[in-house]
């Protein structure tokens, strides 16, 4: 079968978990800006531009031809990366001088985030759940990241301050999460299981950035408050790193080879881990936390690398017997099996 074809059987085959592709590209790509590596960064941050403008016509293709599949998959957790994947695309936007698109992206998340929200809470309430529950962490806190971001870039106070409500929520709704996860993902997972711990290092970045913001403007809040976000950032990025080498160990002990989409939920917690750890380094001025992210970051591009060729192999096998089909549509509904 030609390779168009192929294409175009796995793309109709493609589950909501398929969003952390961008995710994944839109963080390595943050990182590498951080790092100096500025034309590897456009690069990724091309990829992830293609294919979040392909997944959000999808998207809305979707939902009006087949609203019922609409609902089925955004109804999801994955379906939350949705909200995910644009705030990072732009964070990274933003970077480049963009505000305005940046501050498009975030309208967009914003709208889309409650709307999601809806809709899981209508379908999905499974209480033992895969690691993509996470995603009700990793939304809000995007949104902070973002929010933060652009506070800095434009001045705007009020932004400011909606990342820091949005900040708290998202840990708050980590906690919500924490109490629907199945511990047994941890040993038996497809690859989401590392968001448990991603979702603390994007809240941790968040709090680095709303850190960088007081730094900007020093009449945002006061220095109690700045003293308890640095406080919990820290306790944030320890709680991570601690979680990432379990679920690390975890990958060895119990070897789990075979490509899955949600691999890619494996690759954006490595690769935010590496971006969080850096920005804390500027925000606290740790600078010694600027070497061990960088290592990080170079693990997250093999891990991305990797994931990248089973994406390709998948495609390929989709064309030909139509396997990756079955695999991905287990990325779909974030439950677990009893």
């Amino acid at each position: 079968m030609p390779a168009i074809s192929q294409l175009r059987a796995w793309w109709a085959q493609r589950p909501p978990a398929s969003g952390a592709a961008v995710m994944a590209t839109g963080v390595i790509s943050v990182g590498l800006h951080q790092t100096g590596y500025e034309t590897l960064s456009r690069i990724a941050l091309a990829l992830a531009a293609v294919a979040w403008l392909a997944l959000a016509a999808d998207f809305a293709v979707r939902l009006v031809r087949d609203p019922q599949r609409w609902l089925r998959e955004a109804g999801t957790p994955p379906g939350l990366t949705a909200v995910a994947a644009t705030t990072v695309l732009g964070t990274r936007v933003s970077a480049l001088g963009w505000h305005e698109v940046a501050e498009a992206l975030m309208a967009l998340s914003a709208v889309l985030w409650p709307v999601l929200l809806v809709v899981l809470a209508r379908q999905h309430r499974e209480r033992r759940m895969a690691g993509g529950v996470f995603l009700l962490c990793v939304a809000p806190q995007g949104l902070s990241v973002l929010g933060a971001t652009l506070a800095m870039a434009v001045g705007a106070e009020w932004l400011a301050h909606a990342a820091l409500v949005l900040f708290w929520l998202g840990l708050v709704m980590y906690g919500v999460a924490l109490a629907h996860f199945d511990l047994r993902e941890v040993v038996r997972g497809a690859g989401d299981q590392w968001i448990a711990g991603g979702a603390l290092a994007v809240s941790a970045l968040a709090g680095a950035r709303l850190i960088d913001a007081h730094h900007v403007n020093p009449y945002l809040w006061n220095d109690d408050d700045q003293g308890v976000l640095r406080t919990v950032t820290v306790a944030l990025l320890v709680l991570y790193l601690v979680c990432y080498v379990v679920l690390l160990v975890a990958e060895v002990v119990w070897p789990r080879p075979r490509y899955d989409v949600r691999r890619w939920a494996t690759v954006f917690p490595m690769g935010i881990t590496a971006v969080a750890t850096l920005a804390v380094a500027t925000a606290l001025g740790i600078s010694w936390l600027k070497g061990p992210g960088q290592v990080l970051l170079w693990v997250a591009v093999a891990a991305w690398l990797a994931a990248a060729a089973g994406a390709v192999r998948s495609i390929q096998a989709t064309g030909t017997t139509g396997a990756s089909g079955t695999t991905g549509a287990t990325g779909t509904t974030g439950t677990v099996r009893p």
